[in-house]
Order: structure tokens, then C-alpha cells, then sequence
């Protein structure tokens, strides 16, 4: 076979797949021709290497077939801080917002709880010295619960709650596969402010407990409970997988809970700080909890406004195809 006359047979498919693969948008008729294209320049490029091997068409033929690919499937996986644009834009807040109904229960559940055993503590407050000592109460309620927020340095004082606020919704998110592990998590965490609030109110010092607990709390337990609303979704997948293999559900749930790990990380940072700087000043406490409520609805106002917009650009806040990698098709 002859490589100028191959040549001049076959340049304006390769043309054709050229100018294809370089438009930003292609009309169905499109989308079929560079598919066909595609295919019938894969052929070209194969002759050429078994039959009449040429450096330079070669790479050629390979460099178009790239791009008629890139095009055909979609880019290339996003890297770098295309990645984390892509993270904080689209992947988290459209987790998030998929799963609110996850996240509403179990703050509906947790809350609920908790003001349940604030009211009943407040009508027998005799019930709490079976947990904890009048001269344990007495400190709680004077001293221990108020000095807590300033006790140490702001700086040193939002890494620890940092830390210790991302540890426990780690352990809920990832923890979710078991489906137990995050269930005591919520629970710890219900009965914890549960039993502080109740003692607190109990002693007429709810002004403190909530003048001190909400300017940060309010963002700090959405963070814990979308943890845990990530985490039984994720036993769930295990539990009933759908249509999916119990084995591919899982993997898109454990996906899913990785990169709200790393959004909540973020979340909580800001509540830490919040908590260190915010909740111990000498600010007036209608403007601290006004400063923790700007905080909650900037948060819900980020996940409605970029989760619906990515929901319906088709965004699931999984890995894309390619991404994955091949998957063997299940009836």
C-alpha cells in the first residue's frame, strides 16, 4: 500500500475528526459522526503500524484519536486544584444536598431527644445526682461549663476542638458501615448535650447554656449530623444496595463519605473558630448567636445553591466514568 496515496485518500476524515473533536458542542447528528470517525481513523491507524509503519502519521493518527476520545467521553479526571474547585463547587455540596432527608432525620431525631431530656431533667432535677454529685453539679453549673471556652489560648484552644470535633465526625461517617458505630456516636453526642442542658437549665442557667453553646453549636452539630446521616447511608448501601451489586454500592457510599470528610474538615474549622474567638468574647450575646446563625444559613445557603445547580448539571458527587474505571455490566 502506498503511504501518499493512503494519505490523500483519507485526509478529509481526518479533518473532519479534527474539527469535530475541537468543538466545545456537538448536535446529536454530530456526536454520531465523530463516533463512527472515531473508529473508522482507529482502523486507519492500525493499518498504518502493521503495514506500512511512518513516525509521523503515526503519532499524527494517535494525537487526533486523543482528542476525538477526550471529546467523545468526556475530559480527562481533573487533578490539582481543578480537583478542589471541582470538590468544593460541585462533589460536596451535591452529596449534601442529596442527602438531606438523612440529614434532617437525624438531627430531628437528635434534637429531639436532647429537648426531651432537658424538660424532664428540669421537673427532677433530683435524677441527675445519679450521675453525677451535687459538688460536680454545682461546679458544672458556677464555674466549669462557662470557664471551658476560656480557659486556654483562642488559638491553641479552636485547633483542639478542631481536632476532636473532625475526629468524632470521622468516626460517624466511616463508622457507618457497621451501622451500630454511628448510632453510638449520635447517641453519645444526644445524651451528652442532653444531660448538660438539662443540668444547666435546670439550675436557671439557660441564658449561659444557650448564649454559649449556639454561636458555635449551630454549625458544629450540622456538621456531626450530616457525619452521621453520611454514615447510616453508607451501612445502608451495604444493607439494601438496589439495583447496584452490594459490593459496587458500598464502594459509591465509602466514595461519597471520603469527600464529605474532607468538606466537613473544612466546616468545622470555621465552627472551631467560631468557638474559640467568638463564644468566649465579651461581645453582647445577641450578636454572638447572630454571628453563629449568619455562620448556619451561609453553610445551607452554599449546599442549596451549589447542590441543586450541580443535581441538575447531572452531578452525583461520585467519581466519573472514567475516573472508575471499567465496570462489568449487571442485569
Amino acid at each position: 500500500m502506498d503511504l501518499d496515496t493512503f494519505i490523500a485518500q483519507h485526509a478529509g476524515e481526518w479533518q473532519r475528526l479534527d474539527e469535530l473533536a475541537c468543538r466545545r458542542r456537538l448536535d446529536g447528528a454530530e456526536a454520531d459522526e465523530l463516533v463512527a470517525l472515531y473508529r473508522r481513523v482507529a482502523t486507519h491507524l492500525s493499518l498504518v503500524q502493521s503495514r506500512m509503519p511512518d513516525v509521523a502519521l503515526t503519532t499524527r493518527l494517535s494525537g487526533l484519536l486523543a482528542r476525538a476520545r477526550s471529546a467523545e467521553v468526556g475530559t480527562a479526571p481533573v487533578r490539582g486544584w481543578s480537583a478542589l474547585a471541582r470538590g468544593l463547587t460541585v462533589d460536596f455540596p451535591v452529596i449534601v444536598y442529596r442527602t438531606w432527608r438523612w440529614s434532617a432525620s437525624v438531627a430531628f431525631a437528635s434534637i429531639g431527644a436532647s429537648v426531651a431530656m432537658w424538660l424532664w431533667l428540669r421537673e427532677h432535677p433530683e435524677r441527675v445526682r445519679r450521675v453525677l454529685p451535687s459538688s460536680e453539679v454545682r461546679q458544672l453549673v458556677d464555674k466549669d461549663f462557662a470557664d471551658y471556652y476560656s480557659a486556654h489560648p483562642a488559638q491553641s484552644f479552636a485547633a483542639q476542638v478542631w481536632v476532636n470535633n473532625a475526629v468524632v465526625t470521622a468516626l460517624a461517617l466511616f463508622l457507618g458501615v457497621t451501622v451500630v458505630g454511628t448510632l453510638y456516636v449520635l447517641l453519645q453526642n444526644t445524651i451528652n448535650i442532653g444531660l448538660v442542658g438539662g443540668v444547666m437549665i435546670g439550675a436557671h442557667r439557660s441564658e449561659v447554656f444557650f448564649g454559649l453553646i449556639l454561636p458555635h453549636g449551630m454549625l458544629e452539630l450540622t456538621a456531626v449530623f450530616v457525619g452521621c446521616a453520611i454514615g447510616l447511608r453508607t451501612g445502608w448501601a451495604w444493607i439494601a444496595p438496589g439495583a447496584l451489586p452490594r459490593s459496587q454500592a458500598l464502594a459509591v457510599a465509602g466514595r461519597q463519605a471520603g469527600v464529605v470528610a474532607l468538606g466537613l474538615a473544612g466546616v468545622l474549622l470555621i465552627s472551631g473558630v467560631i468557638e474559640a474567638f467568638v463564644t468566649p468574647s465579651g461581645l453582647p450575646t445577641w450578636a454572638r448567636i447572630g454571628i453563629g446563625v449568619m455562620a448556619e444559613l451561609a453553610f445551607l445557603t452554599y449546599v442549596v445553591v451549589f447542590g441543586r445547580r450541580g443535581v441538575r448539571a447531572g452531578a452525583t458527587g461520585d467519581l466519573t466514568g472514567d475516573e472508575r474505571g471499567n465496570e462489568v455490566p449487571v442485569a
